[in-house]
């Protein structure tokens, strides 16, 4: 059995608030926890007022003091909107109090719109250029090595913080790699260039102190329902939160409806499928059938899902479903 995750976007739902989302979430967490999970992790996004993920390290924070043994990260941290002595200092403290429960997945993107990235950090484009050489920033922040330096990280300086690299084009493939970090790929919104992506990562992996072999991750959608009716109906949501993307018309999670055929046009709806093709919507024993096949097809050593349903319960039920898919594929 690969190890299996979810990531957590703190969708809004229609009809609700930020401080319910965060306690389901924490309920999320505490079910993912009791059922297997590796790992839990949020997404940075800013100016969307469906994804309450902002500030990941605090929403990191709560769920790690929320569960037990777990592990709590980011899936990603947006490395340009920060500087990287402040993520060191935020992920160290997040270590400090839970210790080797905290993973830091980093990615290149802004997470939002140019003008939103620009008020979060003026210089966010010459720190996109510079990704790469702040990622090796962060990594002596975090060494031993680094007591010697005029700038440390307290907490942060001599602590084992897994890093990732996080993207959805092949571009990270080939930094991941270079660096012996471990590769997760965004295929539940970016699909497109996952095959080339992992190939190129796997033909120009080099070890490093962190990561002796390859190690790959793809994070995908999953819904699961009693029946296949049902969970298409579920589906209806998220189809509606990528319609809003394409359109600009950033809404709240929606509840679900029958039909999709009277609310979006050929052209959109070829379109959002394609975005989401990394997609498993359908009964227990179909998804557990799709999903083996794209686990061996892709030779992934984890798989991490994201659930955006609006009823909580569903949502519950849908993640209890997909761990039990796991074990019985072991």
């Amino acid at each position: 059995m690969i190890p299996y995750s979810f990531l957590d976007l703190a969708n809004v739902t229609e009809g609700s608030t930020i401080p319910e989302t965060f306690t389901k979430s924490a309920a999320l967490a505490q079910s993912a926890e009791s059922s297997g999970y590796t790992r839990y992790w949020f997404a940075e996004h800013h100016n969307m007022q469906s994804v309450a993920s902002s500030a990941t390290s605090v929403l990191i924070g709560y769920i790690a003091g929320k569960t037990n043994t777990i592990r709590v990260g980011s899936g990603g941290v947006m490395l340009p909107n920060h500087s990287p002595l402040v993520i060191a200092e935020h992920f160290g403290t997040l270590a400090s109090l839970y210790p080797d429960r905290i993973d830091l997945g980093l990615g290149r993107a802004p997470g939002t719109d140019q003008a939103t990235a620009q008020a979060l950090n003026a210089n966010f484009f010459e720190n996109v250029h510079n990704f790469p050489k702040n990622i090796v920033l962060l990594q002596q922040y975090f060494s031993e090595e680094n007591r010697r330096a005029n700038v440390r990280a307290f907490p942060g300086e001599g602590l084992d913080i897994p890093l990732w690299i996080l993207g959805s084009s092949t571009d990270s493939a080939y930094l991941s790699s270079s660096y012996g970090l471990p590769y997760a790929f965004a295929s539940h919104f970016a699909p497109a260039q996952m095959a080339k992506a992992f190939e190129i990562y796997h033909s120009n992996f080099k070890p490093s102190k962190q990561l002796q072999s390859p190690y790959i991750m793809s994070c995908v959608n999953v819904i699961i329902a009693d029946t296949l009716e049902e969970a298409q109906r579920l589906a209806t949501s998220f189809y509606r939160m990528f319609l809003g993307i394409i359109r600009n018309e950033r809404k709240l999670l929606q509840p679900p409806i029958d039909t999709m055929d009277d609310v979006w046009n050929v052209n959109e709806e070829a379109y959002v499928r394609q975005m989401t093709s990394c997609a498993f919507i359908g009964t227990k024993e179909t998804v557990k059938r799709e999903i083996s096949l794209f686990i061996e097809r892709y030779r992934l050593n984890e798989i991490m899902i994201t659930s955006p349903i609006y009823d909580q319960e569903a949502r519950l039920y849908s993640t209890r479903m997909f761990a039990e898919i796991m074990k019985e594929l072991a």
